[in-house]
C-alpha cells in the first residue's frame, strides 16, 4: 500500500511579478497532489536562506521551527489515519490550522478578496491596519494575539500620535480578521470577559452645526458658477438628502429619482443587506434647482444625474474621483465657514451630522432618523446624536439653578 507523503514545497518556477512564491505544505498520494498554504511568500533567495542557512536570524530561525512544526503536524495527521483521505486528513489537518498563521498573512487573505469585490475604500483601510500590526510586531502569530499583546498595541499606538478612534478602527478590523478565521473560540482575544480585550470607543467630536450656521451657508452668495458656488451647493445637496455622502452622490442614476422622491441604497451597505432596502429622500424645491443648475440632463435612465463619473472607470478610478470631490467640496466650505464666522472647519460628514442632529432637535424620533440615514443598528444613530444628547442634559437641567 502507498504510504501518503508531506513536505515544504515553494515554486520558484512559476514566481509572481513581485518575484515571490508562496510556501506550502506539499501532500502527495497516489499521483494526487494537494497543496495547504503554510503562511509565508519569499523569493528563491530568502527561502534558501530560511531552509538552509548556517546562521540564521532570529527571523528566519522563527519561520524555520514553524514550517517544520506544519510539516510535522501533516505527518502526524497521515500516520494517525488508519486509512488515508485527502478529506480526512483536512479535516483533522486544518483544525486550528489558521491559529498558526501570521496576522500579516490573514489580512492578506482578506485583502486580496476585497480587491477582487472592488471594495477598494475597505480594503485600502484594512491595509493600513496590516501596515501597523506589522510594524508594532512583525510575523505576529494569529495564535499569539492575546489581551495583553492587543493592550500593548493600543498603547504602542498611542505612543506613536495615533488617536482613540484610529486604534478603534485598527482593532476592529483585526477583530473582522479573526472572526472569519477557523480557529477555536478559547483563542479570541475579543470581548467584555476576564481575560478578553474591549476595543475602545474614540471620543465622539460633535460635527453637526445649528439651524442658524446652516441658513448662513444656504443663503450664501457666491460667485456665480464658480467652484465656491458648485461646493456650496453639492453641500446643501447632501445635507437635504438624508445626509448623503460623496459616494452615493456620484452613483446617483436618473432611475434614482422617481417623482419628489429619490431612492436609493447606500454604496457601503449595498453588499451586506440582502433584503436590498432603499432609502428614501424626499426631493425638495432647493434639491431640484440643484440638479438643475450642476446635473447632465440624459433620456438615458441608467446616466449619472453628476457629470463626475461614467460607464467603464475601474474601482480603483471612482475612489480616485470620490476623494478629489470631497477635498474640494472640504476646501471651498472650509472657505466658506471662514467668511461666515461659522467657528468650526465644515467638511462633507457636517451635512451627515447636522441632517440628524437639528432632526432630532425637532423632536423626531431616533427610529426614523436611523432609517433615514440607512443605519442597521439604532445605536450607530444614537452615537450620532451624542454630542446633541449631551447639550440638552445642560439645557435641561439649567432650571435647577434658574433662580440662583
Amino acid at each position: 500500500m502507498k504510504v501518503p507523503k508531506a513536505s515544504i514545497y515553494f515554486d520558484r518556477y512559476h514566481l509572481s511579478k513581485d518575484g515571490t512564491a508562496a510556501v506550502t505544505i506539499r501532500v502527495s498520494h497516489r499521483q494526487i497532489r494537494r497543496y495547504y498554504a503554510a503562511g509565508y511568500t519569499f523569493t528563491p533567495t530568502e527561502f534558501d536562506r530560511v531552509m538552509n542557512a548556517l546562521r540564521r536570524t532570529k527571523r528566519e530561525s522563527d519561520v524555520h521551527k514553524d514550517l517544520q512544526y506544519q510539516l510535522n503536524k501533516a505527518l502526524q495527521v497521515i500516520e494517525a489515519l488508519p486509512l488515508f483521505t485527502f478529506e480526512k486528513f483536512e479535516e483533522m489537518y486544518l483544525t486550528n490550522k489558521e491559529a498558526a498563521d501570521t496576522v500579516n498573512f490573514a489580512f492578506g487573505k482578506y485583502i486580496e478578496q476585497l480587491r477582487a469585490e472592488n471594495r477598494i475604500g475597505t480594503a485600502v483601510s484594512y491595509e493600513c491596519a496590516q501596515r501597523s500590526i506589522e510594524s508594532f510586531k512583525p510575523g505576529l502569530k494569529m495564535a499569539d494575539v492575546n489581551r495583553t499583546l492587543l493592550l500593548n498595541y493600543e498603547n504602542w499606538m498611542l505612543k506613536n500620535s495615533k488617536t482613540l478612534t484610529t486604534v478603534g478602527i485598527y482593532m476592529r478590523s483585526l477583530r473582522t480578521i479573526f472572526n472569519r478565521s477557523k480557529i477555536d473560540r478559547g483563542l479570541y482575544p475579543f470581548g467584555d470577559g476576564k481575560d478578553k480585550y474591549s476595543i475602545p470607543t474614540g471620543r465622539n467630536i460633535k460635527k453637526a452645526l445649528s439651524p442658524a450656521d446652516v441658513a448662513k451657508i444656504y443663503h450664501y452668495q457666491p460667485e456665480p458658477n464658480s467652484t465656491e458656488e458648485m461646493a456650496r451647493d453639492y453641500w446643501v445637496f447632501m445635507y437635504l438628502c438624508n445626509g448623503m455622502n460623496v459616494k452615493d452622490f456620484c452613483l446617483l442614476k436618473w432611475e434614482n429619482i422617481k417623482g419628489d422622491f429619490i431612492e436609493y441604497q447606500r454604496a457601503k451597505t449595498e453588499r451586506t443587506k440582502r433584503d436590498g432596502k432603499k432609502i428614501s429622500v424626499s426631493l425638495k424645491a432647493e434639491t431640484q434647482a440643484i440638479i438643475s443648475k450642476w446635473g447632465q440632463k440624459s433620456v438615458n435612465r441608467n446616466a449619472f444625474v453628476f457629470p463626475h463619473l461614467q460607464p467603464g472607470l475601474t474601482a480603483v478610478r471612482e475612489r480616485e474621483i470620490y476623494q478629489q470631490l470631497t477635498k474640494i467640496i472640504n476646501k471651498y466650505m472650509k472657505r466658506i465657514a471662514k467668511k461666515l464666522e461659522i467657528d468650526c472647519e465644515i467638511t462633507t460628514y457636517y451635512a451627515r451630522h447636522s441632517f440628524a442632529t437639528i432632526l432630532k432637535n425637532a423632536g423626531v424620533s431616533t427610529e426614523f432618523i436611523s432609517e433615514a440615514l440607512g443605519h442597521s443598528d439604532v445605536k450607530v444613530t444614537a452615537n450620532y446624536l451624542d454630542g446633541f444628547e449631551k447639550e440638552q442634559i445642560h439645557k435641561q437641567t439649567d432650571v435647577l439653578t434658574a433662580g440662583f
